[in-house]
């Protein structure tokens, strides 16, 4: 190991980190990336849907939203670091935007569903292996998530039993997670990523030193 004669010569980098939330449909991780996304941070991932957009969503600020042409276009050409269907419609997150920003020491946050979490955790790649931190958001009750479910007016009756189904499904999963956040008030869940997101950036392991004058 080289010696150190000052600070003043040496300077610590690192990789990029992937930070992956997941959460079942209605608990509040929208609203939670949203505020994380205010802050530079973080570049956040926009993924391609082949959903219809909601009142008030953007092009290239919230999704890229394709047909499913489109879509399966870009998955024969390999270009999804992983894709799933969910509620009916296909999701997609791209495989060069992520690698590229890792690679330069930008961190990423990643909203997407269990599957897809799972999806990323299989990845082959020792880039993605070391760079991920998954992160689940679990609702404090199941009746907790359905008066959320509810509170946010953008699904039927029939939706809405189909989310709560998944729901139940999804929050069996929060072991397959290095971290579970208990979702209380938004407040709450920010101080509690932020801490996840501190205690990973000062992790030796992603720590590369540089030392200068040599």
């Amino acid at each position: 190991m080289q010696s150190i004669k000052g600070e003043e010569n040496s300077l610590f980098r690192r990789e990029g980190i992937l930070f992956v939330i997941s959460a079942p449909s209605g608990t509040g991780k929208s609203t939670l990336c949203e505020n994380l996304r205010r802050t530079p941070d973080f570049v956040f991932s926009i993924s391609c849907t082949t959903r219809m957009p909601r009142p008030g969503e953007v092009e290239g600020e919230d999704y890229f939203f394709l047909d499913e042409r489109q879509f399966f276009e870009k998955v024969a050409a390999g270009e999804f670091l992983e894709y799933a269907r969910v509620h009916g419609c296909w999701y997609g997150t791209l495989r060069q935007t992520t690698l590229q920003a890792l690679s330069q020491g930008t961190d990423v946050l990643l909203d997407i569903d269990v599957q897809g979490a799972r999806s990323i955790r299989n990845q082959e790649d020792p880039r993605l292996k070391s760079a991920l931190v998954d992160v689940f958001i679990m609702p404090p009750t199941f009746a907790e998530l359905e008066r959320r479910l509810r509170k946010r007016g953008t699904e039927n009756e029939e939706e809405i039993a189909r989310r709560l189904e998944r729901g139940r499904e999804e929050m069996k999963a929060w072991k397959e997670f290095k971290y579970t956040i208990l979702s209380g008030s938004v407040e709450e869940d920010l101080t509690k990523f932020r801490a996840i997101m501190r205690a990973e950036r000062y992790l030796s392991r992603r720590l590369t030193l540089y030392v200068y004058g040599k």
